[in-house]
């Protein structure tokens, strides 16, 4: 489905949390600080800077911590298919590597921060546009057989 860009999504779904780790932390704000690691340190391919950057609905998280204009203006938008396919690894797979509906995997991420919680409201807010990806991506899936 993703032709020649499929390793570079596959290498997204790895590494999209990496910004985690608090040797990385700069902002505190994973995306952001993996995407700069990954350029600065690894100089990986701008495009896998960029998913990462822009992972599960980042830039409205973004907005809540006062980061967007530094994320959007140091990392480009990836093309809409590939951050829609990244999306579906994200929301779809549970902590544990289990694979969960796009709603359970979002009520479990609720569960783990409590409402006026940032990620909380973050969440709620990117939540109809994650599943519009997730469907986008299970309609293309079904579209292939």
């Amino acid at each position: 489905m993703l032709g020649e860009d499929a390793d570079l999504v596959v290498a997204a779904a790895w590494l999209h949390d990496i910004g985690y780790s608090p040797a990385l932390a700069v902002t505190g704000f994973h995306p952001l600080d993996g995407a700069r690691y990954l350029r600065r340190v690894k100089q990986a391919d701008e495009r896998l800077c960029a998913l990462v950057a822009h992972h599960s609905g980042a830039v409205v998280e973004a907005e809540e911590r006062g980061l967007a204009a530094e994320l959007t203006g140091e990392f480009g938008f990836p093309r809409p298919d590939l951050l829609e396919a990244l999306t579906y690894c994200d929301m779809t797979t549970g902590p544990d590597g289990t694979h969960l509906p796009v709603e359970q995997r979002l009520a479990e991420i609720l569960t783990r921060y409590e409402p006026g919680h940032i990620v909380h409201r973050s969440i709620t807010r990117s939540s109809p546009e994650l599943v519009k990806a997730v469907r986008a991506v299970e309609d293309r899936l079904n579209a292939l057989g």
